[in-house]
């Protein structure tokens, strides 16, 4: 598994605008990426368990969370946002695959002044356990409808990343499942699976590419949290690196392979110490023969890490495009650090240009079929989405009305009488 540091993945997703859409668990997939955008290492126990927080590692909550009261129902929101002067990451928590206010999201990104590059998103959980018996019909409908929309809304060199549901544990606790639902958590592992099934069949079929998480953590149950549906740090650390390998992969990036960087998050919660320090501490304690030899369905690791310190950077093709973008028709060009002080500026004036959007976007016309601007920016390096699996049916023909009580021609030549 090819393992991206921190300066990789800043190449890998320069000038690129990544938004995340999900439960709690994408929220921590947004918070594993923000933070190694700016350092290599894993997050606090505190801050995979934070909700709603004003910031965290120097992002914006811009709305919802903290802003407001804090619950959790069905109608909790919160937006936040890591901006940096070639980067911008922004998360969305949904608690539905289709909603109001899931279309005012589109909305927004439609009419944004920055359009994805890429959208992550996955919604599940919620789904299949908060909203009546007949949630997993409802699913479906609204992931094909969802699907339909994101179809029709995100432009065409965008690159959508449907994320399967982790698999949960036979005993559930989450805080998202209040007791009168206590019926619904003897079922949510096989609901988990049976949703899985219908949503990335159907984003498949429209084209969108599909990492399936339930297939990747079906046996690192120990890196799950005590309440059955959360993970820690190493497990989210693992889903990154899938994540960046499937951008790379779709963009095609060649990244370097045999990296030494992460192999201890492989080690397991009892390994004590992490990385090169580990490998320290074996030869301090004994050394050869008596030290602990490494799995055998891992390769070996390296006595010294530092041999392998320098490895060739991601050779992306990058566009000069800056976080935030300069205005159209603009005589000069503004110098570096003015695009980020613009960029990383006062918090409560990011907030007021974002609910200056959202409020903009009800009294806007939505625009008739995709956006195809941002295509022109990337149409020599982005690999645009696959055609669907399945090929286009005939062109439908108008059906004639017959009027009651009268039969078609054809049963009234060949019926009794006629001659």
């Amino acid at each position: 598994m090819v393992h991206l540091n921190a300066n990789e993945v800043r190449q890998l997703l320069h000038n690129k605008f990544v938004v995340v859409m999900g439960d709690s668990v994408q929220r921590a997939v947004y918070k594993d990426l923000v933070l190694l955008l700016q350092k290599d290492c894993l997050l606090s126990t505190s801050q995979l368990k934070a909700k709603g927080e004003m910031s965290f590692e120097h992002d914006v909550l811009l709305e919802g969370g903290r802003l407001g009261p804090m619950h959790n129902g069905t109608h909790y929101r919160e937006v936040r946002q890591f901006c940096s002067a070639h980067h911008l990451v922004r998360f969305y928590f949904l608690t539905r695959a289709y909603s109001p206010y899931v279309e005012k999201v589109l909305a927004q990104l439609l009419w944004a002044e920055h359009r994805p590059d890429v959208v992550v998103m996955n919604s599940c959980l919620w789904d299949v356990s908060r909203y009546g018996r007949d949630s997993m019909g409802s699913y479906r409908k609204n992931v094909e409808r969802l699907f339909w929309r994101l179809h029709r809304v995100l432009p065409e060199s965008c690159l959508l990343v449907w994320n399967t549901a982790m698999p949960v544990a036979k005993t559930v606790s989450g805080a998202f499942l209040p007791p009168e639902h206590r019926l619904r958590r003897a079922r949510l592992r096989a609901d988990v699976v049976e949703a899985n099934f219908y949503s990335a069949s159907e984003a498949r079929r429209h084209g969108f590419g599909v990492l399936d998480l339930h297939f990747h953590f079906r046996h690192s149950s120990p890196d799950r949290q005590p309440d059955g549906i959360h993970w820690n740090a190493r497990a989210h650390r693992k889903l990154t690196q899938l994540l960046l390998a499937h951008l790379a992969d779709a963009w095609g990036g060649d990244v370097p392979r045999g990296n030494p960087v992460g192999r201890w998050m492989w080690e397991g919660p009892a390994s004590g110490l992490r990385g090169p320090a580990r490998d320290a501490s074996r030869l301090e304690d004994g050394g050869g023969e008596s030290a602990e030899e490494p799995r055998a369905s891992r390769p070996p690791r390296p006595t010294c890490p530092s041999a392998q310190s320098w490895r060739p950077p991601v050779p992306l093709p990058r566009d000069r495009r800056c976080f935030p973008r300069c205005p159209q028709g603009a005589g000069s060009r503004p110098d570096q650090s003015r695009r980020r002080q613009r960029c990383s500026g006062d918090p409560s004036e990011l907030r007021a240009r974002y609910g200056l959007e959202a409020n903009l976007m009800g009294g806007l016309q939505r625009r008739r079929g995709r956006i195809h601007t941002a295509f022109e920016q990337h149409r020599h390096h982005v690999l645009h989405r696959a055609s669907p699996p399945y090929p286009p049916g005939p062109p439908e023909r108008p059906r004639r009305r017959w009027r009651r009580g009268r039969e078609p021609r054809q049963g009234r030549a060949h019926g009794p009488g006629t001659q």
